[in-house]
This record gives structure tokens, sequence and C-alpha cells, in this order.
């Protein structure tokens, strides 16, 4: 299966989702996270960062989203969870 980085204007595609993941974390600008503030990569660790550490709720009034972004979200970290090592990516980020 090959993974596509999804940031808007990037066309990079990956063999695996870890390299997609690397690629977002180390190739794009980090972003601001509209409900606290803080600095995170963009793509998968900006979803990840919005919804493991913020309600649906604040991500909803935060962003602008709607049930259908939601669900789309957490059905991409779904995906990305079940196929990716989240431990080697992270080990990889900390290097």
């Amino acid at each position: 299966m090959a993974w596509e980085c999804g940031i808007e204007g990037c066309n990079e595609v990956f063999a695996d989702a870890e390299s997609a993941v690397l690629h977002q974390s180390t190739e794009h600008e980090r972003r601001e996270c509209k409900v606290c503030g803080a600095i995170v990569p963009d793509g998968y660790l900006a979803i990840r960062h919005a919804f493991s550490e913020h309600s649906r709720a604040e991500y909803v009034r935060a962003y602008g989203a709607n049930a259908e972004d939601v669900r789309e979200r957490e059905e991409l970290l779904d995906e990305i969870e079940t196929e990716a090592d989240i431990k080697a990516i992270a080990s990889e980020l900390k290097r």
C-alpha cells in the first residue's frame, strides 16, 4: 500500500506509513494548535495532538470542523496507528 503525504500541495508518496509521518514531521512547517497554542509537526502528529490532548468539541470549535471532519481524522488516525510502528517513529524523531 502506498502512503501519500496528505499535506496540501505535497505530492510525495511513500512505501510505508512510518516514512510518510517522518516526512510530514521533518519536511513541512510546524503548526500552531488552535486550541492550546502548542507548536506541533503538521499532518498525522498534529491530528494526534488535537485528538489526544483536547476534546472533540474543542477541536470542532477551534478549527470550524464538523462531524464529517472529525470522522475522517479519526479514521486516518486508526489507519496509521494500525499500520505504523509508532515507537519507531518516535525513536527516529528523537535523533
